[in-house]
């Protein structure tokens, strides 16, 4: 074969026909891709004969290469269609082959059903009964800063919980929350009271992982805020809360404690029956008044006095923990193992 189209229109025509036919013949020989393959970079390859065909356009005199041009194009059309159509035969066979002997009118094999995990499943719960109480959604980021983790909400520079011990922090200065009260101090940046919210979320604390404590771990928590909100307002919110979610025999107590952004300050306890075990009180929240300290970080910060004479409450709740006394849970791990076998039973 020339190496270059002559130059005479008709040697011309003579070698793009020649070509074609070869090319075509090569195609439909290719047994398989790889054969194909081969076949595709002889013809249309840099050093292919169609590629040196049309290097040799130059030759062609001036009158004649519009004629010979589009009969070459028509021979690379015939032959990339011809390509596409082999690749899709063979790609056909094979497909047929690799189901040869198998019987497509057998039954195919029953997948099991999935489901959600139990910490949506009661996150979803809580966020419905707390919603019916008048609580809205609200959102936040988890890679926070300190002010919206820590100083909006009065917890103090020697605080253990702005240690590196206790909080995962970045070379930037940022931190991942260890709470998702961030979202309150973000809301209350924005919004006049009255404001009820709940924000469910992840929250992340340098804990030891045992039975109880998690190191990434999910909390509900929710804000009050409005003129004349007491004591009883947030023990009412939450006892009749966990009552709801758990039944309404459902044993829960307050303890004392302290939270630099609430005063007074409580934690919240539920009775767990766990099969097997004895009955045992496991703590599930903290809450409490919120501190007048952090309205006036909240109206210094925005400049404005909207919070000056309100009085509201806060609480965070563990989801975890929810879901370990809604279903009598004896360890927390096995609501990150993935085991199928445990989780199988919430579907």
């Amino acid at each position: 074969m020339k190496e270059q189209i002559a130059s005479s229109a008709e040697a011309a025509v003579s070698e793009v026909v020649n070509v074609k036919a070869a090319a075509l013949s090569l195609i439909a020989a290719a047994a398989d891709m790889k054969e194909l393959e081969n076949a595709r970079v002889s013809v249309l390859g840099k050093k292919g004969s169609f590629s040196v065909l049309q290097q040799g356009m130059r030759n062609v005199p001036k009158e004649d290469k519009p004629a010979v041009g589009a009969l070459l194009n028509e021979a690379r059309a015939a032959i990339t269609e011809a390509l596409d159509a082999r690749m899709a035969e063979l790609q056909r066979l094979a497909d047929a082959q690799s189901v040869a002997g198998i019987d497509i009118t057998l039954p195919g094999e029953t997948l099991p059903p999935g489901g959600l995990h139990p910490i949506s499943l009661v996150r979803e719960e809580a966020v419905r009964i707390l919603r019916r109480m008048g609580f809205t959604l609200s959102d936040g980021p988890e890679i926070e800063d300190e002010w919206h983790c820590f100083d909006a909400l009065n917890t103090p520079e020697d605080h253990p919980a702005r240690n590196e011990k206790d909080t995962f922090y970045f070379d930037s200065g940022k931190l991942l929350r260890t709470q998702t009260s961030t979202v309150q101090a973000r809301v209350m940046e924005k919004q006049a009271p009255p404001v009820r919210i709940i924000c469910p979320g992840s929250a992340f604390r340098r804990d030891a992982i045992d039975a109880t404590h998690l190191s990434a771990f999910n909390q509900i928590e929710g804000l009050y805020v409005d003129k004349h909100v007491s004591v009883g307002d947030l023990k009412g919110t939450l006892e009749y809360f966990l009552k709801a979610l758990f039944g309404s025999e459902t044993a829960v107590r307050f303890r004392p404690h302290f939270f630099p952004f609430t005063e007074p300050s409580f934690e919240i306890d539920v009775l767990l029956q766990a099969a097997g075990q004895a009955p045992r009180w496991i703590e599930i929240a903290g809450c409490g008044m919120v501190n007048p300290a952090v309205f006036e970080n909240i109206d210094k910060a925005t400049g404005r006095s909207d919070y000056a004479g309100c009085t509201g409450f806060a609480f965070g709740i563990g989801l975890e923990r929810l879901a370990m006394i809604r279903w009598g849970i004896r360890d927390i791990r096995l609501l990150i193992e993935n085991d199928v076998r445990f989780l199988a039973q919430f579907q």
